[in-house]
């Protein structure tokens, strides 16, 4: 596994992320594109892939060669419709190496847009669990009245725990707090009802996890919430398993288009409302930039001992991009290390 240096701009003060830069339903291009694009903005990126596919890729983007960028080579790739399980037998797949960098100190953070089971694998593989944390969480953003509101689980684990929930709660709070310089954030637990016993047998038990550490100063507990909560921004967080959330996320996303739809086909239906679609095109492209999944770029995968963002297999390169400084910000405000500081007084209190 070996860097090869393409621009001649001195590395940067802090580590450079790793991008498996073959891995996605596009391959090579969104992820170079999106790479160069960060590269601009003066973050180092480690691409890893084919050294040839990758230097052909580089070659289209004029200026590319005075970038902070690296190649890492890594012949083989995970496609997307392959098994995730194949990490283990697969060494040099390009997700693999790029774990494997964060893992030995060479990259702050792995980003992937590639098979989304096998880049949880493999972190999970090279990079281990939090001490505390029983399972990492798939952690997002959606847009909500006030901002956006912090998802998680959605979709690394469909079966759960109840004191899974209740790890992935201080997980988020404390990236909240770290990372997005949001003090006392609040929590909700999403269920059927906003009355304390509604729920099934999971969410009641949560609830009651939740209200303890509540009690003992850890976790400012709002209560259960609703679907409709979540995009009125009633909390800064909600919590839920992996199989309903990741239901809500897709949902989220594909009614927003739908409704994107509707829109179009509402202006473009007359003289009057074309006229009209000229007013407010300006106004729309923000409410569209707002409901973009690239807003965001990728989702981060807490509770491994790394840094590991997962996003789309279709990511465009600002999706890459966007991705690729979301990594880096977490680096910056050392999140594994408050994480680690966060997570010991319960793990004591666990233990005895």
């Amino acid at each position: 596994m070996s860097a090869e240096p393409v621009g001649s701009a001195q590395p940067p003060a802090s580590l450079p992320v790793a991008l498996d830069a073959v891995g996605g339903d596009f391959g090579a291009p969104p992820n170079v594109e999106g790479a160069v694009a960060a590269a601009k903005s003066g973050l180092s990126v480690l691409l890893v892939g084919d050294r040839v596919k990758l230097h052909a890729e580089l070659s289209k983007h004029a200026g590319s060669s005075a970038l902070p960028l690296e190649i890492v080579d890594a012949a083989d790739v995970i496609g997307m419709d392959e098994h995730a399980s194949d990490v283990r037998g697969r060494k040099e797949a390009s997700i693999n190496v790029a774990n494997r960098l964060v893992k030995e100190g060479r990259a702050s953070a792995v980003v992937s847009m590639g098979h989304s089971g096998a880049s949880m694998a493999a972190s999970l593989l090279t990079l281990g669990r939090l001490k505390g944390v029983d399972r990492p969480a798939i952690l997002t953003h959606l847009p909500s009245k006030t901002g956006f509101v912090t998802v998680l689980d959605v979709g690394a684990n469909a079966d759960v725990k109840p004191q899974y929930l209740a790890q992935w709660a201080q997980l988020a709070s404390t990236y909240l707090k770290v990372v997005e310089d949001r003090q006392h954030p609040s929590v909700g637990l999403l269920s059927i009802g906003e009355e304390d016993h509604k729920g099934n047998a999971l969410t009641l038990e949560v609830h009651g996890l939740l209200r303890e550490a509540a009690a003992a100063g850890r976790l400012n507990f709002h209560g259960n919430v609703e679907g409709r909560d979540i995009f009125a921004g009633t909390t800064d967080i909600v919590v839920t398993d992996g199989f309903t959330g990741n239901i809500v996320l897709k949902l989220a996303e594909g009614e927003a288009k739908v409704l994107f739809g509707w829109v179009r086909e509402a202006l473009g239906s007359t003289l009057a409302s074309k006229l009209g679609g000229l007013l407010v095109r300006n106004s729309l492209r923000g409410v569209a930039a707002r409901l973009d999944p690239s807003t965001y770029g990728a989702s981060l995968l807490i509770g491994v001992a790394g840094l590991s963002y997962i996003g789309h297999g279709s990511a465009d390169a600002r999706a890459v991009k966007n991705a690729l400084l979301r990594a880096d910000r977490a680096w910056q405000t050392r999140l594994i290390e408050r994480l680690n500081a966060e997570l010991q007084p319960s793990a004591s209190q666990n233990a005895g």
